[in-house]
C-alpha cells in the first residue's frame, strides 16, 4: 500500500471512527460525514488520473454533487433540530417522541 492510499484509507476510517464513537453533537456528525466525503472524493480522483481514461473523469463531480447534496440536507437537519429541540445533542433527538 502507497503512503497515499495509506492516508487517504486513514482518513476515511478516522472520520468514520469519529461518527461511529463520538456521537454528542449533530454537527460533529456532520463534519466527520463531510471528512469522509472528502477522503472518497480526493481518492476516487486520483483513482481516475491513475487509470488515465475519460470514463473515470465523471465519477468525482458525481460524488462531489452527491456530498453537496448531503451536506445541505444535514444543515437544514440541523437548523430544524436547533429549532424545534433548543439544542443539537443526539440524546434529546428522539424519534419516538414526535
Amino acid at each position: 500500500m502507497t503512503p497515499v492510499h495509506f492516508s487517504f484509507s486513514s482518513a476515511f476510517i478516522l472520520g468514520l471512527m469519529g461518527l461511529a464513537f463520538h456521537r454528542t453533537h449533530l454537527l460533529s456528525a456532520l463534519l466527520c460525514l463531510e471528512g469522509m466525503m472528502l477522503s472518497l472524493f480526493i481518492a476516487l480522483a486520483l483513482w481516475a488520473l491513475q487509470f488515465e481514461s475519460t470514463s473515470f473523469s465523471a465519477a468525482p463531480m458525481l460524488l462531489l454533487a452527491f456530498s453537496a447534496c448531503e451536506a445541505s440536507t444535514g444543515l437544514a437537519l440541523l437548523v430544524a433540530a436547533a429549532r424545534t429541540h433548543g439544542t443539537d445533542r443526539l440524546q434529546n433527538l428522539n424519534l419516538l417522541q414526535c
